[in-house]
């Protein structure tokens, strides 16, 4: 082997040496920026209404919580913060090196059933979404009926198709007339009455419920305050009126 020969081999380890300690390095520079220029210093929540920010903020902060961005974003990808009541999924958004959105996706809930000392969420389409212990202020219940069993994620079981329909469609109108309805209760004459704050709402057999639903946010507006029964079993949409007898 000449000279020249036996230089180059000598070389070639040194260079492949100095190679892996530069990128070794490099990595430990990385790594260092890493974890001292992207610890988190403001997380910003959107979207929530069933949950407060600080409370959104704790199921982020829980189970592994890595307080940096880049970080808590890529465990989020892999591992996303899931089973929270009432809330389908959370979006964990990169803004800065300190700061992260998170937007929050709740369950669009029609109404609730009380069953067995709990309360049975589901959505305009009649599906169970959410069994929990806790009732949220603004969904309406509906009392007056009873189940044998309720499953998540399958539809209310109720055999009375011409019922189920009735509850939906009156959830539904609710929803799109953005009422705040307290209760919905199904009488032994099958009739329906709504339950708002302190004012008894009697619908009848339901045939006229998008007349009847259409004004209901403006004729409670001016009976703010006040405790008694409105009927509106036969309400005239021309008029827009409907008796309220004022309870003492």
């Amino acid at each position: 082997m000449s000279k020249k020969q036996d230089k180059i081999i000598q070389f070639r380890p040194k260079r492949k040496r100095l190679v892996v300690g530069i990128l070794i390095a490099l990595l430990l520079i990385l790594l260092v920026i890493l974890f001292t220029g992207f610890h988190i210093d403001r997380i910003e929540v959107t979207g929530n209404q069933y949950y407060s920010e600080e409370q959104i903020k704790d199921f982020v902060l829980s189970d592994g919580y890595i307080d940096n961005t880049i970080l808590l974003m890529l465990r989020n990808k892999v591992h996303p913060v899931e089973d929270i009541p009432f809330i389908a999924k959370l979006d964990i958004e990169y803004v800065n090196a300190h700061e992260v959105v998170v937007t929050v996706y709740e369950m669009v809930m029609a109404g609730c059933i009380e069953y067995m000392n709990e309360y049975v969420y589901f959505d305009q389409d009649g599906y169970v979404l959410e069994i929990s212990p806790n009732k949220l202020n603004d969904v309406p219940c509906i009392t007056g009926m009873t189940f044998s069993r309720m499953e998540l994620h399958e539809k209310l079981p109720i055999d009375d198709t011409d019922r189920f329909k009735m509850i939906l469609k009156l959830t539904q109108l609710i929803n799109k007339y953005a009422l705040q309805i307290d209760s919905i209760r199904f009488t032994v004459e099958n009739e329906i009455v709504l339950g708002y704050q302190s004012i008894k709402i009697e619908l009848g057999d339901g045939s006229d419920l998008e007349e009847q639903l259409i004004d209901l946010d403006q004729i409670l507006a001016g009976l703010e305050g006040k405790k008694g029964t409105l009927d509106m079993r036969d309400f005239d949409s021309t008029s827009g009126k409907a008796s309220f007898k004022e309870k003492k």
